[in-house]
């Protein structure tokens, strides 16, 4: 019979060392787990000398270590491995943090691991039944919080008729304490990231940068988002929208129509996942990437145990990571609580005939990866052309298309005018170039860089 391989619940050794404590205490805070003493590294029995005085020491030493009791079994080979003595040290999950010579290990995949930082901050919460979201927050109080952002909570879950009017009436904090965002006298921190006008006091990393990238290494243009969560959800996909994304525009009569590479409905619950999702006590932003062909967002968040990017594919229960966080989106009507939040991405992507999204898990956080069609999309009426909202909006205010490219052109970086012609596919700078700069410095909408010295052949303008 062959023996079952190494996994998280598994491990060979060939002989006793009492360092092999350290994997005990991992399955012990883990899911439980057998420690087989006697066997290679490929599995393969090799026995044990002392397996009768281990047999008796061995279940005395973890208790008086480690304080767990463990089942020690004492195996006698077959066949190929007749005659040969093996020990098996069963070692049962345990609800409560168990130490070894005052460090805490982990199993994770087939590999014992040592916590420390952030990741044993998790670790010790969770076997006390506490999340991250839920630690009480001092000096912060109720008339601390962003009324607008409390006031747009009310109407959205009005709306959405998960809370009743009568509790939506009721004062902050009444109205905290009913949300579970109130601890005694105490904020949690997902009060505070949810309703604080600057959640980054207290709460590193807690906004979303957004790039746009030529290739990995050439970045042309970025932004922040900061505020409350519900800010920052709602800024990011405007901004992506206006500034990051071109649409295809055409019209079914007088009616204009945007298509955007990627469907706003799957943007929007990518980013609401991630925000809501993220490791917080990472101290790191969550990153969006656009490039001309995808659209990358990076969340610095963990699955569950023993959950893989596979597993976000399949039926699976909803296990927030950050259940208080989460609860306050759901009331808003902003996100579901079933565990959808990818079946809603891949449903909205099929609807749009848009390519399916990618998601990749790995040690540092997931990435959600959305390739850009490479077709134009069906339209009764012809596509007209591919704009950006932005160039749009400034087409409309200036009247002028030309204007808008220019100042859509300029939000990159400062550029001279011979700069601007080249980027807009001119041989030479042309009188109406000229017409437009200037239009667009008497309406304050660009600058020069140099403006003591006009007509300097090193003017940018900005």
């Amino acid at each position: 019979m062959q023996p079952p391989r190494e996994h998280q619940n598994t491990e060979w050794k060939e002989s006793w060392r009492d360092d092999w404590l350290r994997v005990v205490c991992a399955f012990a805070n883990a899911e439980g787990g057998t420690l087989m003493i006697g066997r290679n590294d490929q599995g393969v029995a090799v026995g044990l000398k002392d397996a009768c005085k281990l047999l008796e020491d061995l279940p005395n030493k973890v208790r008086d270590v480690l304080g767990v009791m463990v089942e020690v079994n004492l195996r006698v080979g077959r066949g190929k491995e007749a005659g040969k003595e093996t020990l098996e040290i069963v070692v049962p999950a345990y609800p409560n943090s168990i130490s070894y010579k005052g460090e805490y290990c982990f199993r994770s995949g087939s590999t014992t691991q040592t916590l420390k930082g952030a990741a044993l901050d998790r670790f010790l919460m969770r076997k006390h039944g506490r999340n991250w979201d839920d630690v009480p927050v001092p000096y912060v109080k109720a008339s601390h919080l962003e009324p607008r952002a409390l006031k747009w909570f009310r109407q959205q879950a009005l709306q959405s008729q998960r809370l009743t009017p009568a509790v939506l009436k009721e004062k902050t904090p009444a109205l905290l304490s009913k949300l579970h965002l109130m601890d005694g006298s105490y904020l949690k921190r997902a009060a505070v990231l949810v309703f604080h006008p600057d959640p980054e006091q207290f709460v590193t990393g807690a906004f979303v940068k957004i790039g746009f990238f030529e290739s990995n290494v050439d970045l042309r243009y970025h932004d922040e988002v900061h505020g409350d969560l519900f800010t920052q959800v709602n800024q990011t996909i405007d901004i992506i929208k206006a500034k990051y994304l071109k649409a295809w525009i055409s019209y079914q009569g007088l009616q204009r129509i945007e298509t955007y590479p990627v469907p706003e409905a799957a943007l929007r619950e990518a980013v609401l996942n991630a925000v809501v999702h993220k490791d917080y006590a990472s101290g790191v932003p969550i990153q969006i990437s656009v490039y001309p062909d995808k659209l990358m967002i990076w969340n610095c968040g963990q699955l569950p145990p023993n959950w893989t990017a596979a597993t976000l594919h399949e039926k699976h229960s909803s296990l927030p990571y950050n259940p208080d966080i989460a609860n306050a989106f759901f009331r808003s009507g902003m996100i579901e609580a079933w565990g959808r939040g990818i079946e809603r991405i891949e449903e909205a992507c099929a609807a749009a005939k848009s390519p399916m999204p990618q998601f990749r898990y790995e040690a540092a956080g997931l990435w959600t990866v959305f390739q850009f069609s490479a077709q134009l999309p069906e339209q009764k009426t012809g596509v007209v052309r591919l704009e950006s909202r932005l160039e749009s909006r400034l087409e409309s205010i200036w009247g002028s298309a030309l204007a808008a490219k220019i100042a859509v052109l300029l939000q990159m970086q400062p550029q001279g005018k011979a700069a601007m012609a080249e980027a807009l596919g001119h041989k030479s700078v042309s009188g109406e170039l000229h017409k437009q700069v200037k239009r667009l410095l008497d309406q304050g909408a660009i600058e020069m860089t140099l403006p003591d010295k006009p007509n300097s052949r090193l003017q940018k303008y900005r």
